[in-house]
């Protein structure tokens, strides 16, 4: 997709003024999709700064030839569990959408990776993360990057994935074969799962007895990462040998997160010894998902697989 065509849609999609629905209506899973709250009824969290109730809208703009959902005024994180179909290989994938850690891109990359990972045998779920200001964000009143006080996306994160891989068994899925997949800020959460060395809130249950750190990652278009400075990662972002093997996508001509993002955060990786594989492309822009356009980035699903494949997430046969 042409970049200059791509900025409004992301204008769109981040100030809402492109939508259709004009009723606050929150988001809801389609019928294959379970949809489970992650923190207990009653249990004081976090709230974020939202004007309004939580809503779900529509913008006339096509990515992929398809409009975009995305949710805002998120207060009730939650995660949407899609079964594999078919012959189960026993993994799973969390899929954090992107928008700035402002809104969700719910569909564009959220459901339709799963649209995508359930036919080929791998249990999808989707986070649902509070937002605005959940996580670091970029604030234009200073030109600064913002790190919240109460990490909220990341506490949301961790609850999920204990919460999953307490259950796992019970879902055909290895515990031990989890992985996330995030886009755009989706994409920092992502590095943010797999760097932490703590859990980002205080236990609730037998359920945070289990690790949270997931066993793979892949990170498409990621922000938040490079500090503006040679090759550097923001001191809130450790990289150690306890990183999972990680995947990485960009396009050079990305207008809204450098590909220095992810060339710094591959180096990290590199230094600390994980296993590393990064794909850059020289077009490809920012929020393509992963709908095919006559772009050869929007081929990444492809070289994800069989990654998938060759690190063992993923079994062939």
């Amino acid at each position: 997709m042409n970049r200059l065509l791509l900025l409004p849609v992301l204008a769109c999609l981040l100030t809402f003024a492109c939508a259709r629905d004009s009723q606050a209506q929150p988001w809801r899973p389609g019928p294959s999709g379970t949809e489970i709250a992650l923190w207990p009824d009653g249990l004081a969290i976090a709230r974020p700064a939202v004007e309004g109730e939580e809503k779900a809208t529509t913008g006339p703009e096509l990515i992929g030839g398809r409009t975009v959902t995305a949710i805002a005024n998120v207060t009730r994180p939650t995660m949407t569990i899609y079964p594999a179909q078919g012959r189960n290989t026993g993994a799973a994938i969390f899929v954090y959408p992107g928008g700035g850690y402002q809104i969700l891109a719910v569909d564009l990359e959220g459901t339709d990776v799963c649209d995508w990972l359930t036919p080929r045998g791998i249990t999808c779920i989707v986070l649902k993360y509070r937002v605005p200001w959940g996580g670091p964000h970029w604030d234009r009143t200073c030109s600064c990057q913002v790190v919240p006080p109460i990490p909220m996306a990341l506490q949301d994160a961790q609850r999920a994935m204990v919460l999953f891989r307490r259950r796992a068994p019970s879902l055909g899925v290895d515990p031990h074969r989890i992985g996330v997949l995030g886009f755009s800020a989706g994409g920092h959460l992502v590095a943010a799962m797999s760097n932490a060395t703590a859990r980002a809130y205080p236990r609730v249950d037998a359920a945070d007895d289990e690790s949270s750190r997931p066993d793979f990652a892949i990170a498409l278009y990621p922000g938040h990462l490079w500090n503006g400075h040679d090759l550097d990662l923001y001191d809130y972002m450790r990289v150690s040998a306890a990183t999972p093997p990680t995947f990485l996508i960009q396009a050079e001509d990305d207008p809204v997160d450098d590909v220095r993002h992810s060339l710094s955060y591959y180096m990290a990786l590199r230094e600390a010894h994980v296993p590393t594989e990064l794909h850059l492309y020289a077009h490809g822009g920012h929020a393509f998902g992963l709908r095919r356009t006559d772009q050869p980035i929007t081929e990444w699903p492809a070289l994800a697989e069989r990654w998938l494949r060759t690190i063992g997430m993923v079994r062939s046969g």
